[in-house]
């Protein structure tokens, strides 16, 4: 299975200021923020883990979908396809994923 390593890459560039740990997971990448899953990319889309209220919001776009590679769609996470993540959209969807993180215990001692 492959994913889009342009956006894996562009990904990267918006948090390498982050202290992130990237993770290859799904068949595409994952990025870690103290030990929490955050965002990455699955085939050509954009994964964010934005909480239930976020991802219901990014919803509204006919681009964003729920994050459903199983059959049972993972609660708070969507998927963005890729010919809609523009660089700024990119960063601030980035921007948002992390501020919710960031509201979790973290799972690094």
């Amino acid at each position: 299975m492959t994913y889009s390593e342009d956006l894996d890459g562009r990904i990267a560039t918006c948090i390498a200021a982050w202290d992130t740990f990237r993770r290859k997971m799904f068949g595409g990448t994952c990025y870690l923020l103290d030990g929490r899953m955050m965002c990455g990319v699955y085939k050509d889309f954009l994964i964010l883990r934005l909480g239930e209220q976020g991802a219901s919001r990014a919803m509204s776009s006919p681009s964003v979908h729920p994050f459903d590679i199983t059959g049972r769609p993972m609660k708070g996470w969507v998927m963005v396809e890729e010919s809609v993540v523009i660089e700024d959209r990119l960063c601030r969807w980035l921007e948002e994923a992390r501020a919710f993180v960031e509201t979790l215990p973290s799972k690094t001692t």
